[in-house]
């Protein structure tokens, strides 16, 4: 069990990529409480936040990743966070996305957490079968969404000389309250005695701003819901 519950450590800079989403805009609440400052990259940027810099990027752009990861203004990203989603989804747009920031990242020194998918952990009922083919927890309509995140995981493992972890959400994401405690796990779905997998969107974003603070071995995480 983790739980997170602010943080003493030395303040961080933080890029999010996707900051306008359902995962980006809690992540910038999340580390924006908590003291860090935080870039919100997004092609139509907001941010309402007390120490969050809203900041105009296509994250298809290269040179506008780099620029905005290395701002002689405001100094050098300690971290970046890629929540990039497409709807529909294009696993094409999400790969290419995912090789420019983790190029530009290598290139600069910046550690990349990447917010993926399930669909690239293993089931917790067969461990030679990954989630997305496993139709218990993904059903033929989302498999295309699963799929997309197994490439994206495997954009990053192909990639040489990078920083980088690639968190995996349970099966269940989505918005509700904030605990701020969770479980967490390596390559393997976790799911609760009665079988559900699931976490909201705050909770995640405690544990992505946890990660950052207090970095892990491991390339691949997960975290689920973690009952009071």
């Amino acid at each position: 069990m983790k739980t997170g519950a602010g943080s003493t450590r030395a303040r961080l800079r933080i890029a999010v990529l996707g900051a306008t989403g359902m995962v980006g805009s809690r992540v910038i609440k999340e580390a924006g409480a908590r003291g860090h400052q935080v870039l919100a990259l997004s092609r139509k940027p907001a941010g309402e936040h007390p120490n969050v810099t809203p900041v105009a990027v296509d994250a298809r752009d290269a040179h506008a990743v780099r620029d905005a990861l290395s701002a002689p203004d405001g100094g050098a990203a300690d971290a970046v966070v890629l929540t990039v989603r497409s709807m529909p989804v294009d696993q094409e747009f999400l790969v290419a996305v995912t090789r420019t920031v983790l190029d530009v990242s290598a290139r600069l020194g910046v550690r990349i957490l990447v917010v993926g998918g399930a669909g690239a952990l293993r089931s917790p009922d067969a461990q030679d079968l990954l989630v997305a083919d496993d139709p218990a927890y993904v059903p033929a309509d989302v498999r295309a969404v699963a799929a997309a995140g197994v490439a994206q995981l495997r954009t990053c493992r192909t990639h040489a000389g990078g920083d980088w972890v690639y968190l995996s959400p349970p099966a269940l994401l989505e918005p509700g309250e904030r605990t701020g405690r969770y479980r967490r796990g390596t390559d393997t779905l976790l799911a609760d005695a009665d079988g559900r997998s699931w976490i909201s969107a705050e909770d995640l974003a405690v544990a992505v701003v946890d990660e950052l603070e207090t970095p892990g071995p491991d390339h691949h995480i997960t975290v689920a819901h973690q009952g009071r």
